[in-house]
């Protein structure tokens, strides 16, 4: 009997305790907690449809996505970059020159993000900040040829034709068919009245590139020698790209007033009616 009261009174407390822990559970809801592998897998998630956000076009979306990923997660550099980028895209330019600081503590020895602080320097008009932050990439990333054409094209926009020039041969040493440093080179010599040689390195460009813009530059060093020639590469240039047809576009390529006065005169003896449709 004995016996039999100790196994009821067990029995009860069991029962007791199961009722007492399924109330508990009722009443307590269960909350899963990621591991960190886990957040910064979701992070990266989001930061790649950001990318592809702001590869299409969808800038606000971008923006909103690389910010989010950087909330989840921001010890990764590559996410902070993307938010850069997006910013940029948003034209939240002192946003942007944050979000490349915080990418740079993470990895300071990536000339990348010197070179995106350059970007915005230049969208902003600040030339010398703009040099200074090239200058710091080139000495991680010396042969990068491209940020040596920034810098050339800063020179221009500085009316230092010499300097331009110079560093446009520093990025055509590094490779050798780019032919948006050789066209540039013939921008910068036309502004010094050095014709000739602006001719020839038109020509070197069109050589590799039968671009629009080589096209009417050398256009326009022959408007005062062979009028039919100048006229003929004109149109040649305006039915690749029309837009060069307008002096705000060319001035956003980085011409000069010289040759945009050259070219002026040119395109008025054009009928642009000869351009095909």
């Amino acid at each position: 009997m004995r016996k039999l009261l100790i196994r009821f009174l067990c029995f009860s407390l069991i029962s007791n305790y199961l009722l007492i822990t399924e109330k508990l559970y009722s009443l307590t809801p269960y909350y899963y907690l990621p591991t960190q592998k886990n957040l910064e897998r979701e992070s990266q998630t989001i930061g790649q449809y950001a990318y592809q956000r702001l590869y299409f076009g969808q800038i606000k979306d971008s923006l909103n996505l690389a910010r989010l990923a950087v909330k989840i997660n921001k010890f990764d550099y590559k996410l902070w970059l993307i938010l850069s980028e997006a910013q940029i895209s948003n034209r939240f330019y002192k946003e942007a020159l944050i979000a490349l600081s915080e990418a740079q503590k993470i990895k300071p020895n990536l000339s990348e993000i010197h070179f995106a602080k350059s970007t915005i320097y230049i969208k902003q008009s600040k030339f010398k900040e703009a040099k200074l932050a090239i200058r710091s990439g080139l000495k991680i990333n010396p042969n990068n040829h491209k940020a040596l054409f920034d810098l050339g094209n800063i020179y221009l926009m500085e009316k230092d034709y010499s300097s331009a020039i110079k560093v446009f041969d520093e990025a055509i040493n590094i490779k050798s068919d780019f032919w948006q440093a050789i066209n540039n080179k013939g921008l910068a010599y036309f502004e010094q009245d050095k014709i000739n040689l602006s001719m020839k390195f038109f020509k070197q460009a069109i050589s590799i590139e039968e671009n629009a813009e080589p096209l009417l530059g050398l256009a326009a060093c022959l408007s005062n020698k062979d009028r039919n020639k100048a006229i003929a590469l004109a149109l040649k240039a305006l039915n690749k790209d029309s837009k060069y047809v307008e002096y705000n576009y060319r001035k956003e390529q980085l011409w000069g007033e010289k040759l945009q006065t050259s070219t002026e005169k040119l395109l008025k003896m054009i009928d642009l009616k000869k351009m095909q449709p």
